[in-house]
């Protein structure tokens, strides 16, 4: 049995990991944190992250917090040889970096990854896959207005994918002007990126292709908080056998 510790257990993403792990035979939930206390059918919410993870001797804590206590967290817990398993997002390239060095210097494997739901990893590997012979692409994607990072963890990791398979351009009208600032969105090496908050949304993304004459639209669509659970299940269950940091859920599929 995997010995599970839920960090932000009392938010939305933090209630459905809890049941996830409670439904799974081969992971044992043994503790859950968050800001404030409380009860989550039947388990007790303690508030001391350090105090949690010394008592309850967990393999891995999974972290759905806050992009601005998440590193505190994870750096915590390697520090204790509990491997972290994360999913929340904005989290800077120099900071990754440390979570890196702290993994392989405490041999404590770390995962990370900006979005568990299987579909949503097909849609990245397949716009990669599209963007060497369709390379003039733009991505958006539609979250919840209480997401606190722009652009999404998704859209900038989906960019990176495909920037590793096209040069770098310029899209659009090189003369092209904006009269109303960033309407064109964000610049990731000429994909330009767009983000929309609104309430009735999860977590959607569209990746569209323009070529002569034709258009190809990717799209992915998280319809309940359920969909990132198959993903979080797997990496709790993989990332102890992992090295060092691994980032991205394509990473743990055959």
């Amino acid at each position: 049995m995997i010995k599970v510790l839920v960090n932000g257990a009392l938010g939305r993403m933090g209630r459905t990991v809890l049941a996830a792990v409670n439904a799974d035979e081969e992971l044992k939930l043994v503790g859950a944190v968050d800001k404030f206390p409380g009860e989550v059918d039947g388990v007790e919410v303690a508030t001391n992250l350090s105090v949690a993870l010394m008592e309850c001797q967990p393999d891995v804590m999974v972290d759905f917090t806050r992009p601005d206590v998440v590193f505190e967290n994870v750096m915590l817990a390697i520090s204790k040889k509990v491997s972290p398993v994360v999913g929340t997002t904005g989290l800077s390239d120099e900071t990754m970096e440390k979570i890196r060095e702290a993994a392989e210097k405490n041999d404590t494997p770390a995962f990370i990854a900006p979005n568990f739901a299987i579909g949503a990893v097909l849609m990245m590997l397949l716009s990669q896959k599209v963007a060497k012979y369709m390379p003039d692409v733009e991505i958006i994607e539609l979250h919840h207005d209480k997401k606190l990072d722009a652009p999404s963890g998704t859209a900038e990791l989906t960019a990176k994918m495909i920037s590793e398979v096209r040069e770098a351009h310029k899209q659009g009208h090189p003369d092209e002007t904006e009269r109303l600032a960033h309407v064109r969105g964000a610049d990731y090496e000429g994909i330009k990126i767009h983000s929309v908050r609104l309430p009735g949304y999860v977590a959607h993304q569209e990746v569209i292709f323009g070529g002569l004459g034709q258009t190809l639209t990717i799209r992915h669509d998280s319809t309940g908080r359920d969909s990132f659970m198959p993903g979080v299940l797997l990496a709790c269950k993989k990332v102890r056998g992992l090295k060092g940091l691994t980032v991205g859920l394509d990473k743990l599929l055959d």
